[in-house]
């Protein structure tokens, strides 16, 4: 019998020319009546978040640390007829968006590089999910051998310590923001901030003291490791810091907070959080990195943009729309 004895048209399929015996013989459609067997039982929780990109010689995985709810009360300059209608285009019912929260995990042949470290135990329930995506990812915390945190907010740093303040990535150099390290460790900001905002400069400076003997501060935009770049992108915190790996002609920024509220923020860039410690700048910075990423096709990630959170920006009109990375199929 040849291979085209068992090619299947749509329309003999369609017309039901070919006979139950025909369908058999393909093995396209199983005509066996035995009764199935029992299913089995559900996972009963969804799987944990890790995905993993090529870029260059470097290779990228996304971590999903778990999701928080943001109402537009939190969202600075918020028009509820354009929210409305930004979540209806979305198909999002109610008026609350799930934002992920996401890390990525660089390995650079060299170095095993983690940019932000999750929330720990912090920020309730529905977060602290990273050691579980590192473990799904194949890496234990031991590993990890540079720490990169793009601002000391809880849900990028807290996670870099344990509940009785010890170091959960025990061999890792924690690299900080100059500024943000300055910002959450002045006395005038915390004393001056709400009093809900205070536990962020407690917990910012809980988590960072425990790395003290092996911590460095950066500055500017010159490589801090082969291949590694930071990029400043204040407003969010004053030194909120995205992240540039380079390697092998290809690039991928980790944007960090760059935009937090996907749904809202890529057509309405002037949109805030109420967690912007300098909303205009905040902004400002926003539209300029997505003017910058859509005229370069730059490949990015952020922290809050739906897992994988990578992708690219292209112009739209006078805004912008997200074009999410595409499944890895290859490696």
């Amino acid at each position: 019998m040849t291979n085209s004895d068992f090619s299947l048209s749509r329309r003999s399929l369609l017309s039901g020319s070919l006979g139950a015996g025909a369908l058999a013989a393909t093995g396209a459609v199983s005509l066996v009546s035995t009764p199935a067997h029992a299913s089995a039982p559900k996972g009963g929780a969804p799987l944990a978040g890790a995905l993993r990109y090529k870029v260059g010689d470097f290779e990228v995985t996304a971590l999903l640390d778990g999701y928080l709810d943001v109402t537009p009360e939190l969202v600075v300059g918020y028009d509820e007829a354009e929210g409305k209608r930004l979540r209806d285009n979305a198909l999002i019912e109610g008026n609350a968006l799930r934002i992920p929260v996401n890390a990525y995990l660089v390995n650079t042949g060299e170095r095993l590089i983690l940019v932000d470290a999750g929330t720990s135990d912090s920020l309730g329930p529905t977060m602290g999910q990273l050691p579980n995506a590192l473990a799904a990812a194949g890496v234990s915390p031991d590993q990890i051998d540079a720490l990169l945190i793009t601002h000391m907010h809880p849900d990028h740093l807290f996670g870099a310590v344990d509940s009785e303040g010890n170091r959960v990535f025990k061999n890792a150099e924690l690299i900080l923001p100059e500024a943000d390290n300055a910002f959450w460790y002045d006395d005038a900001a915390m004393n001056g901030a709400p009093e809900q905002f205070k536990p962020f400069f407690l917990g910012a400076r809980r988590a960072a003291e425990a790395y003290k003997d092996n911590q460095t501060l950066v500055s500017g935009d010159k490589e801090i490791l082969p291949g590694v770049r930071p990029m400043p992108l204040p407003g969010h915190t004053p030194g909120h810091s995205g992240y540039l790996f380079d390697s092998n002609g290809e690039t991928l920024v980790v944007a960090g907070d760059i935009l937090h509220m996907a749904v809202y923020q890529f057509e309405q860039p002037d949109w805030g959080i109420g967690f912007d410690i300098d909303a205009k700048q905040a902004a400002d910075t926003r539209k300029k990195f997505f003017d910058q990423a859509s005229s370069e096709k730059l490949f990015f990630a952020g922290a809050h943009i739906p897992f994988p959170g990578m992708g690219r920006v292209v112009k739209s009109g006078d805004n912008y729309r997200f074009v999410a990375a595409g499944w890895p199929y290859t490696y």
